[in-house]
């Protein structure tokens, strides 16, 4: 998610990030929830595009996929909600966002396919909309402080969980069985060995995969690593990453015990392989390719993983091409 020093200097074109991507006294196995691989059983076919057009100027950031061949992709310039398919590259706008200054950075469905959640950045929102028909469902504003940047989100059976890149806290939207949302998001600080840099600090975020603690990505604390943070204290701690470095660190995915972490600026993914309690990785794989421009977030679908290429890089205009790349998983 977008990273830069000056928050007006973040809201026209995110170019510069410095990347390598009341919980309750119930125990955190219980608030979380066990944790299976996201990737689908059946693989992508091979004839189905590998890239993935997106609308002109349409600046995206998140992805998201369900167990239907589809991606969804938020929009920086406006906050719009893009949706296209897998199996053709075709695509249409699912919802109309906020406008100007109102974003969607990161963008979750829900397991029945019914809800998008939506993290409005700077626009300090949270929303939620219907992943059929885009139309506006809830909608939480006025989170966090002034320069409060809501950015990625992971969901779990009990809560949706939010970052703030400018503020020591994560937000938690409770969820009932039927997956809506109960109540206001409530925020939970951060402690133990969390260090917030002077701006920008937290990125993305994931379940560890025995579903007990969430992994935040911390692009300060001793050169850009990885944290754990317990859902019912905040209390986050070091993962040890077997030396790996990610003060580039964007979007999480996990798909079994592979972490695959996006490293936008450098135009890679680096993927870990973490015990069950995700207090340890190893890394096993980097991955590049030359159709990478940024790439910010990634999902999967069958044996692929979808990035959107944010294309930091330049200034974005109404004309800017924009496009998501498949690469196979590790």
């Amino acid at each position: 998610m977008p990273h830069s020093r000056q928050r007006s200097f973040a809201q026209r074109s995110f170019a510069r990030r410095s990347l390598l991507g009341a919980a309750a006294a119930t125990g955190a196995a219980a608030l979380l929830g066990p944790l299976g691989g996201t990737a689908h059983a059946a693989g992508a076919p091979g004839r189905w595009p590998t890239a993935l057009p997106l609308p002109a100027g349409f600046q995206p950031e998140g992805i998201a996929i369900g167990h239907s061949p589809f991606a969804y992709f938020g929009s920086l310039a406006n906050g719009d909600v893009y949706r296209a398919s897998l199996a053709t590259g075709r695509g249409r706008l699912l919802s109309t966002g906020p406008g100007a200054g109102s974003p969607t950075v990161g963008l979750k469905i829900d397991p029945t396919e019914r809800r998008l959640f939506l993290a409005g950045g700077w626009g300090r929102a949270i929303r939620v909309v219907d992943a059929r028909s885009g139309a506006p469902l809830r909608s939480y504003t006025g989170l966090g402080a002034e320069n409060t940047m809501v950015n990625d989100l992971v969901l779990t059976p009990g809560a949706a969980w939010f970052t703030d890149s400018y503020q020591p806290q994560l937000y938690r939207l409770a969820l009932d069985r039927s997956g809506d949302p109960v109540g206001a998001p409530v925020t939970v600080p951060l402690g133990g060995d969390w260090v917030q840099g002077p701006d920008f600090t937290a990125n993305g975020i994931e379940r560890t995969p025995d579903g007990r603690a969430l992994l935040v990505v911390n692009t300060i604390a001793d050169g850009g690593t990885l944290m754990r943070v317990e859902p019912a204290t905040g209390r986050a701690s070091a993962v040890d990453l077997g030396g790996l470095r990610i003060p580039n660190g964007d979007g999480l995915l996990l798909v079994g015990r592979n972490l695959y972490v996006v490293q936008q600026a450098t135009n890679e993914v680096n993927v870990v392989r973490l015990n069950a309690g995700g207090t340890r990785g190893t890394p096993v794989a980097r991955i590049t390719d030359p159709r990478f421009r940024i790439p910010t977030t990634a999902a999967a679908w069958g044996d692929r993983i979808y990035l959107p290429n944010a294309r930091f890089d330049v200034d974005p205009t109404p004309t800017t091409e924009y496009d998501a790349v498949a690469v196979d998983q590790v």
